[in-house]
C-alpha cells in the first residue's frame, strides 16, 4: 500500500479540502442534538417563542450540513477517480515496457481483470472508503465529547456495546483480507478463461469441445462462487453484530437514562440529545463493516497490481538516438541462450543437472557487415527466432553478447535500438482497425502514398481490389477477416512504412505459397538493398541470394556459407533444398 500512498500524497491538497468539508459537516451535525435538547426543554418549560427560534436554527444548520456534505463527497470522489486515472495510465505504460516473458506468466484475461476490477476496487477505497475512514473517527470523537459533556456515566454505559463490537471486528478483518484476495484472483481466472475461449472459439467448435469448455468454465465459476459466498458469510456476520451493538446501546440508554431522569441528574432534553447522538453513531458503526470490506478488497487488489508494478522491464539506458546512416554491423559473439536457465554454464552446457538439450542456442558466432544479408535456415525449433529476439533485446543472452556496430546492445538506449530494427514476426499481429492504419502503425504520420506504395511492394495490391473499402477495410480483432498470407503481407507493408535501418524477417512469409514468397522478396530487394537484413526462413529455396546462410540444428550452427557452398556440402541445407524443390514440383500437378 506504500505505492498507493504516494498517489494520495500527490493529491494531498484536494484530500485536505475534502476532509475539511467533512470536518465541517461533522461539527455541524453535532449541533443538531443540542438544538433538539434545547427545543425539548423549551416545550417542557412552555416557551413557544424559544421553540420557534430553535426550529429555524435547526433548518439553517441542516442546509449548511447539506452543502458541506455535498462538497466533501464531490471533492473526495473526484480525487479518487483522478488517482484511478493516473494509476491506469501508469499501469498500462508499465505493461508496454515489460519483457515478453512477463506475458507468458500472466494470462491476458487476468491482466484485464487487474486493469479494470482491481483498479475499481482501489478507487472505491480512495473515494467513499477514504471519506468513511476519516469521517467515522471524527464523528465518534465529536459525539463522545458532546455525550460526555451531558453525562459521563450515561456515555460509559451506552458506549460499552460498541467497544465489544470493535474487539470482535478485529478478529474478522484477516479473514476478510484472505477471502477478498481469493475472490479477486478467481475473477481474474474467470476473465482469462473467457478471453481464451472467445479467442479460440473456432477451434473449440471444430473439435466439438463446447461441452468440455462449458464444464471447465463451470468449475472455475463454482470456485469463484464458493469464494464469494465465503466472503459474504464474513460480511453477513458483521451486520447483525453491528446492529445488535446499536440496539443494545439504545436499550441501555432508555433503561439507565430513565433512572437518571427519575433521580434528576439529567433532563428529558438531555435524553433526547443522547438518543440523537447515538442515532448519529448508528450509521458510522454500521458502515464499519462495509468500510473494512472496501479496505480489505482494495488491499488485496493493490497487492495484485503491485505484482505488475514490481515486474522489471529490460533496462533502458538513456542516451542519444543512433545514427541511421551508420547503423548496420551486427555480431553474435559466442552467444548461448536457454529459456529455462537463469544462471547457466554455457561451457559445460549444464545447470543444476539440466541436460544440454535445454539450450535454445549454443556458442553462436556470426558477423553481418553493414548492408549485408544474412539468412538463417533450420528445422522447426532449431533456434532461428531466438537469434532475432536477442538482437532486439526481447530476451537477454544467457552468456555471450550481441553487438550492434561493435557495442553490446545491452549498453545501447533501448528505444533507440528498437527504432533501428524493423522486425516482422512469424505470427503477424494486427489490430482491430483499418488496413491503412495497421500498415502505418509504426509511423502514423505516413502519407497515403507511402502506405499504398508499401502495400504494392508487399504484394497486397491485388487483394485490396476485391475488398469493398480497399485500404479502409477493417480487419477485425487480430485481423480475423484476413487470411494468414494477407496478414503477413500487411505486416511487411508496415515494416516498409516504418523504414528501419535493419530489416528482420522472421519467417514472415510462411503462410504464402512459394511463388508469392519469391515475388514479395524480389520486390523487397530494391527497398532494402542498402540496409542490413536478416531473413529467417524454413524454405531454403527463398534465401539462395543471401551473402551468408547459416543452418541451425538443435541450437548450434551446423553449416554456413553461400548457397553454392552449402549445396556442395550435401548436408542439411542441401537436403532441405532438394525436398522443397520436390514439394514444389508435386504441388504443380
Amino acid at each position: 500500500m506504500r505505492r498507493l500512498f504516494s498517489y494520495v500524497w500527490r493529491y494531498r491538497y484536494w484530500y485536505a479540502l475534502g476532509m475539511l468539508c467533512t470536518l465541517a459537516f461533522a461539527a455541524l451535525q453535532m449541533l443538531q442534538p443540542l438544538l433538539m435538547r434545547d427545543a425539548t426543554n423549551a416545550v417542557t418549560s412552555h416557551r413557544p417563542a424559544a421553540l420557534e427560534r430553535y426550529a429555524l436554527l435547526m433548518v439553517a444548520v441542516a442546509v449548511l450540513m447539506g452543502c458541506a456534505r455535498a462538497l466533501s463527497r464531490i471533492i473526495t470522489f473526484n480525487t479518487g477517480r483522478n488517482i484511478e486515472y493516473d494509476l491506469r495510465n501508469e499501469l498500462f505504460a508499465h505493461l508496454c515496457r515489460l519483457n515478453p516473458d512477463f506475458y507468458q506468466r500472466l494470462k491476458t484475461g487476468d491482466l484485464m481483470s487487474r486493469m479494470i476490477n482491481d483498479l475499481t476496487a482501489v478507487r472505491m477505497m480512495l473515494g467513499m472508503g477514504l471519506l468513511s475512514f476519516f469521517g467515522t473517527p471524527v464523528t465518534y470523537l465529536f459525539a463522545l465529547l458532546f455525550m460526555v459533556s451531558l453525562s459521563v456515566r450515561l456515555t460509559l454505559a451506552t458506549i460499552f456495546p460498541y467497544l465489544l463490537l470493535f474487539f470482535v471486528i478485529r478478529f474478522l478483518t484477516r479473514a476478510m483480507m484472505e477471502r477478498s484476495l481469493k475472490v479477486q484472483q478467481g475473477l481474474g481466472d474467470l476473465g482469462a478463461k473467457v478471453q481464451e475461449s472467445i479467442a479460440g472459439i473456432h477451434l473449440i467448435k471444430a473439435y466439438t469441445l463446447e461441452d468440455h469448455e462449458a464444464a471447465a468454465f463451470r468449475a472455475l465459476n463454482d470456485r469463484y462462487n464458493d469464494d464469494n459466498l465465503a466472503l459474504a458469510r464474513v460480511r453477513g456476520t458483521l451486520m447483525p453484530l453491528i446492529r445488535g451493538a446499536v440496539a443494545g446501546s439504545m436499550m441501555i440508554l432508555l433503561t439507565y437514562g430513565g433512572v437518571l431522569i427519575e433521580s434528576g441528574r439529567i433532563s428529558i432534553g438531555d435524553l433526547v440529545a443522547f438518543v440523537a447522538y447515538l442515532g448519529q453513531l448508528a450509521w458510522p458503526t454500521v458502515s464499519i463493516g462495509w468500510m473494512l470490506s472496501i479496505y480489505q478488497r482494495a488491499k488485496a487488489s493493490m497487492k495484485r497490481l503491485e505484482e505488475i508494478f514490481d515486474a522489471q522491464p529490460v533496462a533502458a539506458l538513456d542516451g542519444p538516438a543512433l545514427r541511421l546512416d551508420t547503423v548496420g554491423a551486427i555480431e553474435w559473439e559466442n552467444v548461448s541462450f536457454s529459456y529455462f536457465a537463469e544462471h547457466a554454464d554455457a561451457a559445460s552446457g549444464t545447470r543444476n543437472g539440466v541436460v544440454p538439450k535445454s539450450w535454445a542456442l549454443r556458442n553462436i558466432n556470426v558477423k553481418v557487415p553493414p548492408g549485408g544479408k544474412l539468412a538463417i535456415v533450420g528445422r522447426t525449433g532449431s533456434g532461428k527466432s531466438t537469434m532475432v529476439k536477442l538482437l532486439a533485446r526481447l530476451i537477454e543472452p544467457t552468456s555471450g553478447a550481441v553487438r550492434l556496430d561493435g557495442r553490446d546492445v545491452r549498453e545501447l538506449p533501448l528505444a533507440a535500438l528498437r527504432k533501428t530494427i524493423g522486425l516482422v514476426p512469424q505470427e503477424p499481429v494486427l489490430f482491430s482497425d483499418t488496413i491503412a492504419r495497421n500498415v502505418a502503425f509504426g509511423r502514423p504520420s505516413a502519407s497515403a502514398e507511402e502506405v499504398f506504395s508499401a502495400i504494392r511492394i508487399a504484394g497486397l495490391e491485388g487483394d485490396l481490389e476485391v475488398m469493398p473499402r480497399g485500404l479502409q477495410t477493417v480487419v477485425g480483432e487480430r485481423g480475423m477477416s484476413l487470411s494468414g498470407g494477407q496478414k503477413q503481407r500487411v505486416t511487411i507493408a508496415r515494416l516498409l512504412v516504418y523504414n528501419p535501418a535493419i530489416v528482420v524477417l522472421d519467417d514472415a512469409l510462411s503462410s504464402v505459397d512459394t511463388e508469392t514468397e519469391k515475388a514479395v522478396l524480389h520486390s523487397l530487394e530494391e527497398s532494402v538493398k542498402d540496409r542490413t537484413s536478416i531473413v529467417v526462413a524454413h524454405r531454403a529455396s527463398t534465401v539462395r541470394d543471401a551473402d551468408e546462410i547459416i543452418v541451425l540444428d538443435d541450437g548450434e550452427i551446423a553449416e554456413r556459407g553461400t548457397h553454392e557452398q552449402l549445396m556442395a556440402l550435401r548436408g542439411i541445407y542441401a537436403d532441405l533444398f532438394r525436398r522443397q524443390l520436390l514439394e514444389e514440383e508435386l504441388a504443380q500437378y
